[in-house]
C-alpha cells in the first residue's frame, strides 16, 4: 500500500511542479556554471548505495571541502541556493528517487557512507528500511545547519550528538505501529514547518 501511495503521489507531484522545476533550473543555470542537479551517493535500504537527486545549491565541487553545510551563510551556497535550501525546494527532485523505488516519502533520511561507517550494529537496523524525504528526526532537526554553525567542531557535533539522536528517533519510528495515516501526518507537519 505504501509503495502504491509513494508511486502515484510522486508521479502526480512531478507533473504538477514541472513549471516550478523549469524556473528553478533556469535560475540555477543563470547564476552559476554546472548542472541543475546535484547527485550524491547515499546508502539506501539494505545498505545498497544509490544516487540521491537534489537541485544544486552550491558552486561546483564545493562538496570536496566538506559534506556538511554549516549554517545558511556558508560561502559555498549560491544566492538562488540560499532560497532553495530555506524553503526545502532543493529536495523536490527526490520525487524521482521515490518514483524509482529507491526512497519513500516518509522514512529515515539516507546518509552518506562516510557517516554510515560510524553506525553501531544496533544502529544499522535503520538501513534495513527504505529511506525517506522526511521523518520525525528531520522535523526535530529542521534547523540542523544553524545548530552546526554554533559548534566549534561541526563534524564532531554531528557524529557524536545529532546523528545518534536522529537514529534513535528513526528506530522508534521503525518499531512503532507504522501506518499510512501516520506518514501523511509527518508529510503534513513537514509542509507546515516549511510554510512557517
Amino acid at each position: 500500500m505504501k509503495r502504491v501511495f509513494d508511486f502515484f503521489l510522486s508521479l502526480l507531484g512531478l507533473l504538477l511542479i514541472s513549471p516550478i522545476v523549469f524556473l528553478i533550473c533556469l535560475f540555477i543555470k543563470l547564476e552559476s556554471k554546472g548542472s541543475f542537479f546535484y547527485l550524491q551517493e547515499r546508502i539506501g535500504q539494505n545498505e545498497k548505495p544509490f544516487r540521491l537527486f537534489k537541485f544544486r545549491t552550491m558552486y561546483m565541487n564545493s562538496d570536496k571541502k566538506s559534506l556538511l553545510t554549516i549554517g545558511m551563510n556558508d560561502y559555498r551556497i549560491t544566492k538562488i541556493g540560499y532560497y532553495l535550501r530555506k524553503y526545502k525546494l532543493d529536495e523536490l527532485p527526490q520525487l524521482i528517487n521515490i518514483l524509482k523505488g529507491e526512497m519513500s516519502f516518509v522514512g529515515p533520511r539516507p546518509e552518506v557512507k562516510k557517516y554510515v561507517d560510524f553506525y553501531t550494529n544496533a544502529q544499522r537496523e535503520v538501513l534495513k528500511h527504505k529511506p525517506g524525504i522526511t521523518d520525525y528526526a528531520s522535523l526535530k532537526f529542521f534547523y540542523e545547519n544553524e545548530i552546526l554553525a554554533q559548534s566549534e567542531n561541526p563534524e564532531k557535533t554531528y557524529i557524536t550528538e545529532i546523528m545518534p539522536e536522529k537514529i534513535n528517533i528513526n528506530l522508534a519510528y521503525i518499531n512503532s505501529r507504522k501506518n499510512l495515516s501516520n506518514d501523511i501526518k509527518v508529510i503534513f507537519e513537514t509542509v507546515l514547518k516549511i510554510i512557517k
